[in-house]
């Protein structure tokens, strides 16, 4: 298989899928269409459904650069909807909209996955922020990819930000997460001895007609060979560009510590998968207000302890790669909560979901 992984080390590319949202009532809206043509090229994609849209950076040495990158997207797109009297708004679920309301993008690719998957594509109506880190080898990512899964819970638990699903709290701090399940080869993807046992298998579902190509595996964390980076799939659209950019902080500086992880010859602990599971499921139900198993015991650790400990033990790479003042988004989450917590604040003051997607609204577009 074709790849790129021979570019820099650590660049970092950020995703995020936006809501498209009425000015007066907050509702979602199939306005995707009317927005690309007045947008810049580029400035905009399209996602499977007509009220999402999605915004991505440039490759970026670090937090720093790929902020200034995010915050004036952020701010265009806004400028771009405020011209149609529409809103942008980013959360991992819209707290009261309907997936049957929404029409899919007349585009080829989507129509077939509607096709192929029926309700269980219909209904997929989420937002999660992707962040790409470059890996300069192939066997490098397969390692960072398989090592990154044991973090997986925690990346999770830090960026849950969908308690509300049509119009009813779900009692999930990401209720994004099991709506997703449904969804074929999604979740914590199985470990690969090396890259010429990824593509093996790759080449085998492609052959087997499983799949057109492997961007159809939408694991929580995959190489993406076509960019040269690993792919971290597993965390809901953020807020505020703050908690996005102290994930993508926390993130880089994860894949650094297996980067030279691999260098030095060491090999990852073999974790068992259901263990694996077992705490995103963990952290998609409570948050940062659970406990996780502290693998590869099994005592039961606090969410926000295990949180901690990895901000500690990673900030000097955060500092060598010049991200670690972002890292302060990872205190603010700790301390006042992740954006689940922050939406059920709101929502408990007077039961009102117009109200909370009010303050998503307004927590999106940052001042400056």
């Amino acid at each position: 298989m074709d790849h790129a992984f021979g570019g820099p080390k650590y660049t970092i590319g950020l995703e995020e899928e936006l809501m498209i949202v009425d000015g007066q009532n907050y509702d979602l809206v199939n306005a995707i269409e009317s927005l690309l043509e007045d947008a810049p090229d580029g400035e905009i994609k399209p996602e499977l459904m007509e009220s999402v849209l999605e915004i991505a950076t440039k490759p970026c040495a670090n937090t720093a650069e790929a902020g200034v990158q995010l915050r004036s997207l952020r701010r265009q797109v806004a400028a771009t909807a405020a011209g149609k009297d529409l809103l942008i708004g980013s959360a991992g679920t819209h707290p009261f909209a309907m997936w049957e309301d929404q029409r899919i993008v007349a585009r080829p690719r989507y129509r077939d996955l509607i096709s192929a998957l029926r309700f269980v594509a219909r209904q997929e109506l989420i937002f999660g922020l992707h962040v790409h880190v470059g890996i300069d080898d192939p066997d490098k990512a397969i390692h960072v990819a398989n090592g990154m899964r044991v973090h997986l819970p925690v990346l999770l638990a830090l960026s849950a930000n969908s308690p509300f699903w049509r119009a009813d709290r779900s009692g999930l701090m990401s209720t994004r997460t099991p709506i997703f399940r449904a969804f074929p080869r999604v979740g914590i993807p199985p470990a690969y001895d090396d890259w010429d046992h990824y593509c093996r298998e790759i080449d085998f579902m492609v052959r087997s007609g499983a799949m057109e190509d492997y961007t159809y595996l939408w694991y929580d964390v995959r190489p993406h060979p076509r960019f040269g980076t690993v792919e971290i799939r597993v965390c809901d659209s953020q807020t505020r560009v703050e908690h996005t950019l102290a994930l993508a902080a926390l993130i880089q500086a994860m894949v650094k510590e297996l980067c030279e992880h691999h260098e030095a010859g060491e090999q990852l602990t073999d974790y068992p998968w259901q263990m694996l599971d077992e705490n995103k499921w963990l952290a998609a139900r409570h948050g940062l207000d659970g406990d996780l198993v502290d693998l590869p015991s099994s005592d039961r650790v606090a969410t926000k302890q295990l949180a901690r400990r990895l901000v500690d033990r990673l900030r000097e790479h955060a500092q060598d790669l010049g991200s670690e003042g972002d890292l302060d988004g990872i205190d603010d989450l700790l301390r006042g909560g992740n954006g689940a917590a922050r939406q059920v604040v709101v929502y408990e003051a007077n039961h009102d979901l117009r109200e909370v997607m009010s303050e998503i609204v307004e927590a999106t577009v940052p001042a400056r």
